[in-house]
């Protein structure tokens, strides 16, 4: 009886103490440990760390900048396969606990005791590893698994189950700078998630026990391992039925790395983006927050114009030799090293690295091992033009054999041929670069831009940030300053040798044509389309260099890049293509000044605009409207450009009529050129293409292309500008280190293929544009060699366009010759 007194007693103090002991614990935990907790609703705006990223205008890719990739999906965008995988691995109780699985922490609390009371990992939950991720830290400590309890429980009150999930494989770690699942797959497969087999799902799945332990690119084999334990728990859960266990378990291992593979080729432009947002935002916020960057490029023009440079600079390297194999890794080198060596290697545009690995001297063919295992073969008959390179002008004999050009183990670059997808040719990475960059001439919008051969073999933009002399390009902007103070197209200006001794010179100066030869008096319209320097030199000293740079400054050019001597008048200025292109944008859009500009918007990560472009734009007829008129307006059927200056003057009230759907409000660009000047020297670039030096252009069957071509001195520097209505683009091609071209490589030979290949794609269905004779201007006949009115019956006679108080009134003299179309004599003058 006394035992009984005593064990009951032993109870109740028991029960009593546990009972006490709890209301402490509980007390302690409501009232010290859950106020200490993060504030788990703060989960609801948590923002993920995402990198910036840059697109088209169109919505491609271009790139992305950040140290993390991370693609957040929604619960709706994941396969259910792998919400099925990711259970079966992580937390088969997922749907019927309450944020924690009692039977996995006492498994966990097993192997702690197992372990001499060391935690040991396991049993928490896919609710308690989004407590730890988001609102704790790693520290393997028992404060910090008993935090991960209380929290689990409180974000199981304020989330659903999909929030959960969607929080957990959007934020996990997978190894290679992947977080989120939607990385992983594009990092290990080169897919989207949706789109991978359920093998790589469960693949996928696998790696969040140990990123690298399980990685089926470092460790495949353990990794294989995971993957079948997986779809085996899959097939237990009846996720799965047999049929599907076996297929995936026989599926080979895929996965390799990735690089992140843009939708449109403009890492040049996605560069620039990267540094106006570091201008604009904190360094941190760029690369963490998420922003969303639109261009002003046109992915379809973009890649034209990628395709354009390299297939031009491949050209131009083609007529000027074979420089040699890269390297030479000996006949011994074994498949494994020549692999790891060519995956090591970047493939440089359209060229491939590949590796010689045997030569079959019978059918003159190399075979070749590239990146990934692939092959390929290359053949001695379409090597025609690998002849070796003794200097830029002079080329040795064509090698005989392919044995004479290639050794097993040399390390060679091989591309593809255009428009062919079986045949591979021997090529080499050009040593000269080029650039070509597009705009749109009513608002400046950046349409293309390449800034080299590949951006990743050389990051330095030339388009944006290489000062090259323009040469015969820059003519143009001096004929238009001539004509805006009284020259005309027949202007007659001699072409014969001159000596200059110009204090700001160093020596005196004898410029000389091209050719060498002098064609004396020439009317300024055949001038400038065959590019007669003497001609150019003579009339910038009639203008004087002060008015030339000063009419020159509006268009683009920046005073302190353009020299203050004659030698401008031959383009010796050093500006970077950009600026160039943005002076024949405003002869292309009848004379305004505009501003290139390459951001269209930026957003947020939530999609917010955080800055919205408003361009200077043409708009010829744009004027401010009083209110009576903007009353009347019909908005439905009519645009109204109202200046920035013009809106400042409107009222509150009559600001807010200015909100209708389809009023811009936007600058307007100023008119930097007398519009019939520029309806002149539009027509004499015209003739630079229709019996110029732009000859080559023909080849576009258009009737509304313009444009110059430029070559400096030693050929260092090739040139074309050119343009329609609609789209304005300049190409330069040159030796970043500035040395000849070759005696034979001209602005038409090396930048005008360029330009002609990117606008056949660009103008591609796009109808002809025509220009209307602007008002107080005529058409006179005149003779083509003194620029006179032409007398009646003159064979030698053409007609010339006039602004009306410049017409030639006098009349061509008489000669015996005058219908013969012999040369006649002109006075001296009427020469300049």
């Amino acid at each position: 009886m006394a035992f009984r007194r005593r064990f009951k007693r032993l109870i109740f103090w028991s029960t009593g103490l546990g009972i006490a002991a709890s209301i402490v614990f509980a007390a302690f935990t409501w009232f010290y440990l859950v106020p200490r907790l993060p504030d788990v609703a703060s989960l609801r705006d948590f923002h993920l760390q995402t990198p910036l990223r840059v697109y088209s205008k169109d919505g491609k890719l271009i790139s992305e900048f950040g140290e993390k990739r991370r693609v957040p999906l929604r619960i709706d965008q994941v396969p259910q396969n792998y919400i099925n995988a990711l259970i079966s691995a992580e937390d088969e109780n997922f749907y019927h606990h309450y944020g924690v699985d009692p039977k996995a922490l006492l498994r966990a609390a097993v192997r702690m005791v197992q372990a001499g009371g060391r935690i040991q990992g396991g049993g928490s939950t896919l609710t308690m590893q989004v407590a730890r991720n988001y609102l704790l830290t790693l520290d393997q400590t028992f404060s910090r698994k008993f935090n991960e309890i209380l929290l689990s429980l409180q974000i199981e009150q304020e989330l659903d189950k999909d929030q959960i999930l969607e929080m957990y494989f959007n934020k996990m770690f997978m190894g290679h700078r992947a977080y989120g699942i939607e990385a992983a797959a594009q990092v290990y497969y080169g897919r989207h998630m949706w789109d991978l087999t359920l093998a790589e799902q469960a693949m996928m799945a696998g790696l969040y026990k140990a990123p690298s332990r399980y990685n089926p690119i470092s460790n495949p084999q353990r990794a294989k391992i995971r993957r079948d334990w997986i779809l085996g728990r899959m097939l237990e859960l009846n996720y799965i039925n047999e049929l599907q266990h076996a297929d995936a378990l026989s599926a080979p291992i895929t996965a390799r790395f990735h690089s992140l593979t843009p939708e449109t080729q403009a890492s040049y432009v996605a560069e620039m983006v990267r540094q106006e947002l570091l201008d604009t935002f904190p360094i941190k916020d760029v690369y963490t927050g998420g922003y969303r960057v639109y261009t002003t490029i046109d992915s379809k023009l973009q890649d034209a114009a990628q395709y354009a440079v390299q297939k031009g600079l491949l050209a131009y390297d083609r007529r000027h030799g074979f420089r040699g194999v890269q390297t030479n890794h000996g006949d011994q080198l074994s498949d494994q090293e020549a692999e790891r060596i060519l995956n090591r290697t970047p493939v440089l545009g359209p060229l491939q690295p590949a590796i010689v690995r045997s030569i079959d001297q019978e059918k003159q063919t190399a075979q070749l091992l590239l990146r990934y295992k692939k092959t390929a073969e290359i053949r001695y008959e379409d090597m025609e033009w690998v002849r070796p390179r003794i200097s830029i002008d002079h080329l040795g004999a064509k090698p005989a054999l392919i044995t004479d050009i290639l050794k097993v183990g040399d390390q060679i670059r091989i591309r593809k041929a255009y428009g062919e997808s079986s045949l591979w040719f021997l090529s080499q990475v050009p040593d000269a670069q080029g650039s070509i960059v597009a705009l749109d001439p009513q608002d400046g919008a950046i349409i293309a831009l390449v800034g080299g051969f590949e951006y990743l073999h050389s990051k330095f933009n030339r388009a944006t940030q290489a000062l090259r002399q323009p040469g015969s390009n820059f003519k143009p902007f001096i004929y238009s300053a001539a004509m805006e103070q009284g020259f005309t197209a027949s202007t007659l200006i001699n072409d014969a040798p001159v000596v200059f001794n110009d204090a700001s010179l160093e020596n005196s100066w004898r410029p000389e044509n091209y050719s060498g030869k002098f064609f004396g008096p020439t009317r300024l319209r055949q001038a400038l389309y065959k590019s007669r320097n003497l001609v150019s030199i003579r009339l910038l000293r009639e203008i004087g260099t002060r008015k030339a740079i000063n009419y020159a400054v509006p268009f683009g050019f920046k005073p302190e890049h353009l020299p203050r001597n004659l030698s401008l008048a031959l383009g010796s200025a050093s500006v970077p293509p950009i600026d160039v292109a943005t002076g024949y944008a405003a002869i292309a859009n009848t004379g305004y000044a505009i501003k290139p500009y390459f951001i269209e918007r930026i957003e947020d990560s939530a999609g917010k605009v955080l800055y919205q472009a408003e361009p200077i734009t043409v708009c010829e007829n744009c004027e401010y409207l009083p209110k009576a008129e903007l009353i009347s307006l019909n908005p439905t059927d009519t645009t109204i450009n109202i200046a920035d200056s013009a809106i400042m003057a409107l009222d509150e009230e009559e600001q807010s009529l200015l909100e209708g759907p389809r009023i811009t409000h936007l600058p307007i660009a100023e008119r930097i050129m007398d519009e019939r000047v520029n309806y002149i020297l539009h027509t004499i670039l015209q003739d630079v293409i229709t019996q110029g030096t732009g000859r080559r252009a023909l080849k576009l069957e258009r009737q509304d292309l313009a444009g110059k071509t430029g070559t400096t001195n030693d050929q260092k520097d090739a040139w074309f500008s050119g343009y329609n209505n609609q789209l304005v683009a300049t190409a330069w091609v040159g030796f970043d280190q500035p040395k000849p071209l070759g005696r034979n490589e001209f602005g038409s030979t090396a930048a005008l293929p360029i330009w002609i290949d990117f606008m056949a794609e660009a103008l591609k269905d796009v109808p002809e544009s025509s220009r209307t004779l602007p008002n107080q201007m005529i058409e006179v006949r005149i003779n083509k060699e003194t620029g006179l009115l032409a007398r009646q019956n003159d064979s030698n006679s053409m007609f010339e366009i006039f602004r009306e108080e410049y017409a030639p009134t006098a009349q061509s003299p008489q000669t015996s010759d005058q219908n013969t179309g012999d040369s006649l004599e002109v006075t001296p003058e009427q020469v300049f």
